[in-house]
């Protein structure tokens, strides 16, 4: 039987297996500095397959860079032995159920570049919607350190533990020679992840202030590529500005930043206009629509049907300059020459262009949108005696999402208000922003990862758009336990770290919801799955066995670490076969062995001891699609494991470890 790598998959190995697949003759051998042979790519056999110029060494070129950006990029590729080990005493069930462990929901403890690295294996291109409020740069806020000194070896069997003797954070001062260096370092490895976590129409919102907002624009336009880009919103925070600012004008805004994975698939940001009108008052005042009915139903007046931007005009958009003919008695719309007459049709000819170069505005629909769409069009009489051309809405109930969020404060008084009006935590987002945006991408059963998720505002707002509306969204919040000031008033209530606020805020918020909402216990998941970031479950002999002396049988079972359970195994199994961590899992026995029964039989696994053949042939009659016992429990029966597979089940991939 394989065993299991139990790691992170190699980023290098992958991305030269996708360049060699594209490029085999670019493929070749070369003699490293040690006199060994290693993998190349030949650069000349590339830029005759690509016919464009390849950039040598300083050359100068179009770039954004800073120190360590290499080591940043191996940062991301480099694999990561690490596990998530789960911790059900903490967990809450999907109907608030202390301890309870059947929630779809998850909340992970750790450094997030870590758990990125791991969700990896699961989540790639499964997330439809990513929200992050990463430090701000601010001078006086706390950044990750990662090292850049210590090999990527070094990094990779790195502990995870976070106290305060090593909470993997740094302070990061205005005085610091490398004050954007490190900020750009800490982001930049993580970006790269989260990417390939989109799904092809998944979308990436980032909260950000001025001081690292252009940088930040920089490296999404390097990672995401600056074609999908979405938008910039400005969101006015704090309507009296800041008086203490010492400078220039009183800031009222900060900026969220949206790229997304895929443009081409990129859906339209809409929001529902009750809830733009109730919330953002001032940047949707007076908006309103007169309901009209025809054939097809409701409907509501639209735009003009002219592309209001004088760019668009005969010479850029010759194909969108024509006239439009109308039958006033039967109400019947075509097209045709400027100047030309059709009997018993009003010519309505394109709008008159103003910037003294060009004669028309173009239209915004060609002629063939409205041969086919013309039911959608509805022309008026205007007050000068004419006619206008206007788009019938059908969906009135929602309107394309603004740039600008007004009337949305940030939310210190919601969370004052969960904990009994004490303030742990200092400027939380808003629930109402993040439920704008989570309505605006307008899918219920979206997947939404949080890796900065500081006071768990993400996970408030999935639940409560999912008690609104019976969506079926779920959470992924990623946050470092790093400590709260011994002085703090959190700190005095019993609250360590920041992620023992964030959990009781979501335990706080989901009873909240339950009881205003008079939910049933299977209405709204309002539970999370605890898991924490730590180092492998197995020990250093299993990743580089040959440094090891070889061990007798009887000692095989020792590459498993001696504090692990069961549980921390299955979910590192879990990670490598790409199964959800919030899975069902089965707990049962057979023939006095625990069995885990995974995903409705998409795994069985067994890491007991001296497991009998009983056990082995009860599990292979169930036809799981992966089977893992440890290496040492199959013993001297590992041909016979193979028979009995091969008999009741020869699909069946079978794993030790």
């Amino acid at each position: 039987m394989d065993t299991l790598k139990m790691q992170t998959r190699n980023m290098y190995d992958e991305n030269f297996q996708k360049l060699s697949s594209l490029f085999p003759s670019a493929v070749t051998e070369t003699m490293d500095e040690n006199g060994h042979v290693v993998r190349a790519i030949d650069k000349d056999v590339l830029m005759q397959e690509i016919s464009c110029a390849v950039v040598d060494g300083n050359d100068e070129r179009y770039q954004f860079t800073w120190p360590d950006k290499k080591e940043a990029i191996q940062l991301a590729n480099a694999p990561s032995s690490k596990t998530l080990r789960p911790c059900r005493h903490e967990s809450v069930g999907r109907d608030g159920t202390p301890g309870g462990f059947d929630s779809e929901n998850l909340y992970i403890e750790g450094d997030n570049l870590e758990v990125l690295k791991l969700l990896r294996e699961t989540y790639l291109g499964q997330i439809k919607l990513i929200y992050i409020d990463p430090p701000y740069n601010t001078g006086k806020d706390f950044i990750y350190a990662d090292n850049f000194t210590q090999s990527m070896a070094e990094y990779a069997q790195r502990s995870v533990p976070c106290d305060k003797d090593d909470s993997h954070l740094m302070e990061n001062n205005e005085s610091s020679g490398r004050f954007h260096t490190n900020w750009l370092n800490m982001m930049y490895p993580r970006l790269r992840l989260a990417k390939d976590l989109l799904t092809e129409d998944g979308l990436i919102f980032i909260s950000i202030d001025d001081n690292e907002a252009s940088n930040l624009k920089k490296i999404c336009d390097e990672i995401f590529g600056d074609r999908n880009y979405v938008n910039q919103f400005v969101w006015v925070s704090n309507i009296t500005g800041r008086q203490i600012s010492g400078k220039g004008a009183a800031k009222t805004w900060e900026s969220v930043f949206v790229y997304c994975k895929n443009s081409t698939a990129c859906p339209s940001l809409t929001i529902d206009t009750t809830f733009a009108k109730q919330k953002m008052p001032d940047a949707y005042k007076g908006f309103r629509k007169v309901i009209r009915k025809d054939s097809l139903g409701a409907f509501a007046i639209g735009d003009t049907l002219y592309n209001h931007n004088r760019k668009f005009n005969e010479e850029t958009r010759p194909n969108l300059v024509f006239s439009i003919f109308y039958h006033p008695e039967t109400e019947e719309i075509t097209t045709g020459e400027i100047g030309a007459t059709l009997p018993g049709f009003v010519e309505l000819p394109p709008h008159a262009n103003g910037d003294g170069t060009h004669k028309y505005h173009a239209w915004r629909w060609s002629r063939q949108k409205i041969a086919k769409e013309s039911y959608n069009l509805i022309v008026l009489p205007t007050s000068t005696g004419g006619y206008e051309i206007y788009t019938r809405i059908r969906n009135f109930s929602t309107t394309l999402l603004k740039d600008l969020v007004t009337n949305i404060s940030n939310g210190d008084a919601e969370v004052q208000k969960l904990f009994d009006g004490k303030k742990y935590f200092d400027y939380p987002k808003s629930v109402d922003l993040l439920r704008l945006f989570m309505k605006s991408i307008n899918d219920p059963s979206a997947t939404i990862l949080d890796f900065f998720s500081g006071s768990a505002t993400t996970a408030h707002a999935v639940m409560q758009l999912n008690a609104e509306d019976g969506g079926n969204r779920k959470f992924i919040l990623v946050q470092l336990p790093a400590a709260t000031d011994a002085k703090s008033a959190a700190y005095q209530a019993g609250y360590p770290n920041i992620c023992e606020i964030g959990k009781e805020r979501i335990r706080r918020a989901g009873k909240k919801l339950k009881a205003e909402s008079a939910l049933s216990a299977n209405d709204v998941d309002i539970g999370f799955r605890v898991f924490k970031c730590d180092s492998s479950n197995m020990l250093d002999i299993y990743y580089v066995p040959e440094e090891n002396p070889q061990k007798s049988p009887d000692h095989l079972g020792d590459n498993i670490r001696a504090d692990r359970t069961a549980e921390d195994l299955l979910f590192q199994v879990m990670l490598e076969l790409g199964i959800s961590l919030s899975a069902k899992i089965e707990d049962t026995e057979i023939a006095g062995k625990r069995v885990f029964r995974v995903a409705d039989n998409l795994l069985m696994a067994c890491f007991d001891t001296d497991v009998p053949e009983e056990t082995i042939r009860a599990a292979a009659q169930q036809k799981p699609g992966y089977f893992v016992m440890r290496d040492s429990a199959s013993g001297s029966m590992a041909a016979g494991v193979q028979q009995i597979f091969a008999a009741c089940s020869p699909a069946t991939v079978r794993k030790v470890l």
